[in-house]
């Protein structure tokens, strides 16, 4: 979170006098584009170069993966990689394409702490959920296990989840599935190799499996891959008997043209 941020994030809600200490902290640090840094007249958006370099996915897309196709091949058509390889949840639903001003939020959120983002990330979220949200009957985040949490102090798609929630009046279950295994960072490996390190690597809270039993669950990430997290994720979720498991994320990451 940026120095601002952290300064005045805790006086949201605190009504006149909220206002007056967010009045201030945009006098101190003046909002800017979260895509270039150029001044904006309000903080966590972007200038209007940079909202034109966002790749919204929009249909028509893959109705299992969500993954865009470039041109409209009919209702329900599947992409190779669904009818290839099956994923262990019923559908994926993702925002935005990983690149340009997209990939600077999720970096911006992630590694610069700037939670003060997540608000704006799921509210994109929540609009591309293709209703799954509203179906639903809770949210659940992708887990980070301890170690990495206490290391980085907190769980970008924690974060994002509980504002989806908040938003859509979801249930929000932020300790229900654990990440008891302490896998290694999923960037750089090879698509074989993240199935290996997520292997076994999720678990249900003890005493809380009546959470996910008979429930539509949507599984929030920040970013979609290879979709080996997740797919570990959904696949434990299944297993505690979830009847139905949706999986959304801020950004798909696509390779070659679509």
């Amino acid at each position: 979170m940026g120095q601002g941020q952290k300064l005045f994030s805790n006086v949201d809600g605190f009504g006149a006098l909220g206002m007056v200490w967010r009045a201030l902290a945009d006098f101190v640090y003046p909002p800017s584009c979260v895509g270039c840094g150029r001044k904006t007249k309000s903080g966590g958006a972007f200038c209007v170069e940079c909202w034109a370099e966002v790749n919204f996915i929009e249909r028509p897309y893959c109705e299992v993966l969500g993954i865009p196709f470039a041109h409209d091949h009919g209702p329900g058509i599947l992409s190779a990689e669904a009818i290839a390889e099956p994923p262990p949840f019923q559908r994926l639903r993702a925002a935005t394409i990983h690149d340009g001003p997209a990939r600077k939020l999720v970096h911006q959120l992630k590694y610069l702490d700037r939670t003060d983002l997540a608000l704006l990330m799921a509210s994109w979220m929540l609009r591309a959920s293709d209703g799954t949200v509203a179906a639903c009957d809770c949210i659940v985040p992708v887990p980070l296990h301890r170690r990495r949490f206490l290391a980085r102090r907190f769980n970008q798609s924690a974060e994002l989840a509980r504002h989806v929630a908040a938003l859509s009046g979801k249930p929000f279950l932020s300790s229900t599935l654990l990440r008891i295994k302490p896998t290694s960072r999923q960037v750089g490996l090879s698509a074989r190799a993240r199935q290996q390190n997520v292997r076994g690597a999720f678990a249900i809270a003890p005493g809380r499996e009546a959470d996910i039993v008979g429930k539509r669950i949507v599984l929030i990430d920040d970013v979609y891959t290879t979709g080996a997290t997740v797919a570990a994720a959904a696949r434990r979720l299944k297993k505690a008997g979830a009847s139905d498991v949706t999986v959304l994320t801020f950004a798909m990451a696509i390779s070659g043209p679509i």
